[in-house]
């Protein structure tokens, strides 16, 4: 290499003063030749903790020579994992969302730390992806984030099945409905190897996103995990950085308000998880760019639903790779005048040049509807707000025939307490089952919800009882259920308030819900209102310290706490 491409410090500029600086690199293999080369860090969330991850370490490698071969210096380094599928229901639960920034922190950390010139971060399960986009963010050096790819269906009787369809099997058997042997049939078969659950929940759903939003490879975020396609996926992205480093592309000049609105259309479309507009807040606080959650319901009302992809649909994410792939629906979306073409992307092109010569979606394929006959005429994140959400609560209505629901809340302070009542069968169709104290702040760590209702759709329950929570529901959840309720009950928040009885209604049409509790009623209950401790030790005590409202992506570095107080309790 003529070119000098060692942009990001002077560490390893000549003088005697940066000798020990070298020397270090010189016992793992570092020459003279290599310190006149951009070295580029490889963040690896290889785990056997879960299958998400479990195959990521060849693929880091896949990525340390493509960015060998284009002239850098590559290194690999490890962050964590978690899998929420594993710690989904118990008290595991709580240290999931915390993961993604303990994530991002440690990737920014190494890249800070040893001075590297960029980045190719690679992750698999939920909070990798997020956690990835947001130390890319937050480090400022030219990156590219690869998808470690979307799990094979598992199969039973004939029938695709998935992690989901054990969380709904467990109701069915509740219910009577399928015996010991055949659970456990479903449970050894819905996961055969190794890749992110495969329905649109929430590895997909932001690895969606992310390849909308410019920062990976054009066709990545669907190639499968077992796969040539997804090694070759790594390596090109090993090659990229180099060569944004050579054009001088940083993350700011990729993430721009409207590559966030690009990925807020494709999950839209898509059918995306609730959890989108928690981790594309957290991303876009991190890259400097003023993203509301007024703006999801913007775009909501512009894009439609065309995906007929689990949980509410019938395919899965292979389905979609199968038939042309997000590209083939971004290219779809972009030639209806739905997407910013002129957004720069990973690939030192625009989104509109990635797309030009991009294949179409196959002829005949049912994965994707046309716009004459969507899935919904507009997106299926909804968010909604009143008097028992001031700041906002989400909702997936895709699939959901109900549209207005009133009922008397049933109130629980605790996953496990409603889940007991639920398989006791003392919860009744109309009911409105709620969860607090399980938000941010208040769990701590906003825990999924999946387990519970995923059992109240195995129990034919799915779109009788409304599941209300100031936590989070899992990508793989569908039915009638409003999460990210803000405040959360943990700082003061209405849903704190609520009693056994009261009337709460929640509206998908009017974007509203609501108790039918007068303010003065409100504001005396408030006045006899007393805060439970928040957790004090370790990374959960940290967490909760620091943590934001979900309105504002939950994110631990949001720097005016005062103003942060004032909103969550003057709401």
């Amino acid at each position: 290499m003529t070119k000098d491409l060692r942009i990001n410090s002077k560490v390893f500029s000549e003088g005697a003063m940066k000798a020990p600086n070298r020397a270090m690199l010189r016992s793992v293999g570092v020459t003279d030749e290599d310190f006149k080369k951009p070295m580029i860090g490889v963040a690896s969330t290889w785990s056997e903790v879960t299958p998400c991850n479990i195959h990521i370490h060849d693929l880091a490698v896949s990525a340390k020579k493509g960015a060998r071969e284009a002239g850098g210096v590559p290194f690999i380094f490890n962050t964590i994992t978690v899998s929420d599928g594993i710690s989904m229901g118990t008290e595991g639960m709580k240290y999931s969302l915390s993961s993604r920034d303990l994530i991002a922190d440690s990737i920014e950390t190494v890249v800070g730390a040893e001075s590297l010139d960029g980045l190719v971060a690679i992750g698999g399960c939920d909070k990798n992806i997020p956690g990835c986009l947001i130390s890319i963010a937050n480090s400022e050096v030219p990156a590219v984030f690869v998808y470690g790819g979307t799990i094979a269906p598992g199969v039973h009787n004939g029938q695709n099945i998935d992690i989901v369809s054990v969380f709904e099997g467990v109701g069915q058997h509740n219910n009577g409905a399928i015996n010991d042997d055949t659970l456990r049939k479903i449970e050894c078969g819905a996961c055969p190897g190794a890749g992110s659950c495969g329905g649109m929940y929430t590895a997909n759903t932001m690895a969606s996103a992310a390849e909308a939003m410019g920062m990976s490879l054009p066709g990545s975020s669907s190639n499968p995990a077992e796969s040539e396609e997804k090694l070759a996926d790594c390596a090109n992205a090993g090659a990229a950085v180099y060569n944004l480093l050579e054009q001088g592309i940083y993350p700011k000049d990729i993430m721009t308000k409207e590559a966030f609105e690009n990925a807020i259309t494709v999950v839209m479309a898509l059918g995306g998880s609730t959890n989108a507009i928690l981790h594309l807040l957290a991303i876009a606080h991190a890259a400097e760019v003023d993203l509301t959650i007024d703006d999801f319901n913007r775009l909501q009302k512009k894009v439609p639903h065309l995906a007929d992809l689990k949980p509410s649909g019938q395919y899965v994410m292979q389905d979609l790779h199968r038939v042309g792939g997000v590209q083939a629906v971004m290219k779809m979306l972009l030639e209806a005048g739905y997407l910013h073409g002129d957004c720069m992307t990973v690939t030192g092109k625009t989104v509109a040049e990635n797309l030009k010569d991009a294949p179409t979606l196959q002829e005949g394929q049912k994965v994707i509807m046309p716009f004459d006959n969507p899935k919904r005429k507009d997106g299926p994140l909804i968010v909604l707000k009143g008097n028992l959400s001031p700041r906002g609560a989400v909702a997936k209505v895709s699939g959901v025939k109900v549209k207005r629901h009133t009922g008397p809340a049933r109130v629980f302070d605790t996953e496990k307490e409603a889940t007991a009542a639920v398989m006791d069968n003392k919860i009744n169709d109309g009911d409105v089952l709620v969860i607090r104290y399980v938000g941010p702040k208040g769990g701590p760590g906003m825990p999924e919800m999946l387990s519970i209702s995923a059992i109240l759709v195995g129990k034919g329950m799915g779109e009788t009882v409304a599941l209300l929570t100031d936590g989070r529901f899992s990508g793989g959840t569908h039915g009638l259920v409003v999460g990210h309720i803000a405040p959360e009950a943990q700082v003061g928040g209405p849903i704190a308030l609520l009693k056994e009885g009261d009337m709460v209604t929640i509206d998908s049409d009017t974007q509203e819900i609501f108790m039918d509790v007068s303010d003065a009623e409100l504001e005396e209950r408030r006045q006899a209102w007393v805060a439970p401790p928040l957790h004090k030790k370790g990374a959960l005590g940290k967490y909760a310290h620091n943590v934001t409202c979900s309105s504002r992506g939950a994110v631990t570095d949001y720097l005016n706490r005062q103003e942060e107080k004032a909103t969550s309790l003057n709401v």
